[in-house]
């Protein structure tokens, strides 16, 4: 993938961040998935006062994509904060490996990225081979 596309992932990521709803944790976290087709699909966190119902933003883009019939992707940018790389957290590894197991993540904090395989971030990763299919 060029790397201006990247960079463009990034940039909806940190603009998502800004829409987040993190009243409890004040820690904010923006996410951009690319399809196949290049449509983009953001999301943000959304936080509940009962912690186990928060939504972290890459499940909200994946869920948003999901649901407009998206299901082919290439690369996820996530962001939270000037100098800080956030990765995704076990549950968004999960259900991103379900969906898009041979995407690119993309970590970023602002001055700099890394890109990491999402395969390379869950090893041994549960999928349908597990449940008989």
């Amino acid at each position: 993938m060029p790397e201006n596309q990247y960079e463009l992932l990034i940039s909806k990521a940190k603009k998502a961040r800004n829409l987040a709803q993190a009243r409890y944790s004040k820690f904010k976290v923006g996410a951009a998935l690319l399809t196949d087709n290049n449509d983009i699909f953001t999301g943000c966190n959304v936080e509940s006062s009962s912690y186990g119902l928060t939504i972290c933003a890459e499940r909200v883009a994946l869920t948003k994509a999901l649901s407009e019939g998206a299901t082919s992707f290439l690369a996820i940018a996530i962001f939270a904060k000037d100098g800080y790389i956030c990765p995704p957290c076990g549950a968004c590894r999960q259900l991103l490996y379900d969906y898009a197991p041979d995407i690119d993540v993309i970590l970023s904090d602002g001055s700099e990225h890394q890109i990491i395989k999402l395969k390379d971030l869950l090893p041994f990763a549960f999928d349908d081979s597990q449940i008989g299919k």
